[in-house]
């Protein structure tokens, strides 16, 4: 089955090569200035789609999450968030910004009031990230807008998540669904690529994906040979920043690395299991043609222990034709190393 769902004309699904999603995420801190340099560094690198975070806090978080610290943080989740999130109007210059490179600009709304804002910007799609994975409320108001919607599963397993997808097939919505692990950065103890095809079987109408916390890309070009189509990371314009996120952000150089090997492991996890016309010309040389073993006199009954196969393949009878000239009587006498001609067997 072929899975395909389309956010501002780009098409995303088995049949496409893979679309890179570089998340600035909030490694911005707050500067639309620096926001700004990570997007045009992005486009420099060639990436197609750029994700923001949405926070307005008031209507994300109470006062309790003042108390609640993140691993990769050394101040509470609320000041983090309030600390790096853009205000509405340098959201909207963001993307405004972004798209004036042909990119495409998503966010991801944490809570209602975000999702109603990004609306008015008219995003062409929504991202869902893995701790609203089982918002359902949130998903329901989400997927009334009708947009595509890409969903971070990370915490979760197939049957937790399946009433968020219900919801998103129930509004008739295209969507994806991320493989995630959520450890800022995640080792490859608790990874699981395996996550992408159990996946692709569960959830047959959606296009699957991998949301990447570890270091480096080798996890998420991995997940392409399994299928794929979307890798999201975090991304930066330079690791040596401070934040939360950044130690496990992409930088440009990274980013356009990414990029580029993803489609060639799309390309040949596409690729039938089959001899190809460039392999024609190594194939006359590297296989074997049969030759006698040795110098065998006319009419004699060739045995196995009188034939051999060797390099080039150039000769009539092939290695893998070996079996057929055992038992056969040669027409003519031949010396060791001679390439054999069906004519020579009678």
């Amino acid at each position: 089955m072929s899975r395909t769902i389309t956010i501002a004309g780009r098409q995303i699904g088995p049949d496409h090569p893979p679309l890179v999603i570089a998340e600035i995420g909030i490694n911005h801190g707050g500067d639309l200035a620096v926001a700004k340099e990570m997007v045009r560094l992005a486009a420099g690198a060639g990436c197609e789609m750029i994700k923001h975070q949405t926070h307005i806090i008031e209507d994300e978080m109470t006062d309790e999450a003042k108390a609640i610290f993140p691993p990769n943080a050394d101040v509470s989740i609320w000041h983090v968030m309030e600390r790096c999130a853009l205000s509405r109007t340098d959201e909207a210059e963001l993307k405004r910004y972004t798209e004036s490179f042909g990119m495409i600009w998503i966010s991801t709304p944490f809570s209602r009031a975000a999702a109603d804002f990004l609306e008015t910007l008219d995003v062409p799609a929504y991202k869902i990230g893995s701790g609203e994975a089982d918002n359902l409320p949130l998903i329901r108001h989400i997927a009334k807008k009708g947009k595509p919607v890409i969903l971070s599963t990370g915490m979760q397993t197939i049957e937790t998540i399946r009433a968020s997808v219900a919801i998103l097939e129930a509004a008739g919505v295209e969507h994806a669904l991320l493989e995630c692990t959520n450890l800022y950065p995640s080792p490859p103890e608790i990874v699981s690529l395996r996550g992408v095809t159990e996946l692709r079987e569960a959830f047959p109408k959606a296009v699957v994906g991998f949301s990447d916390h570890s270091i480096g890309p080798e996890m998420a070009l991995a997940s392409v040979a399994l299928g794929a189509s979307i890798l999201e990371r975090h991304y930066t314009d330079s690791r040596y920043r401070k934040g939360p996120d950044i130690i496990n952000s992409m930088d440009p150089a990274e980013l356009r690395f990414l990029i580029d090997r993803a489609k060639e492991v799309w390309i040949a996890a596409n690729n039938p299991k089959q001899r190809t016309a460039p392999e024609e010309d190594v194939y006359r040389f590297a296989r074997g043609s049969v030759v006698a073993d040795r110098d065998l006199p006319l009419d004699h009954v060739i045995g196995e222990a009188d034939i051999w196969a060797r390099r080039p393949g150039s000769g009539e009878i092939a290695a893998f034709d070996f079996d057929k000239v055992v038992g056969r009587r040669l027409t003519r006498a031949v010396t060791r190393n001679t390439q054999l001609k069906w004519s020579d067997l009678a």
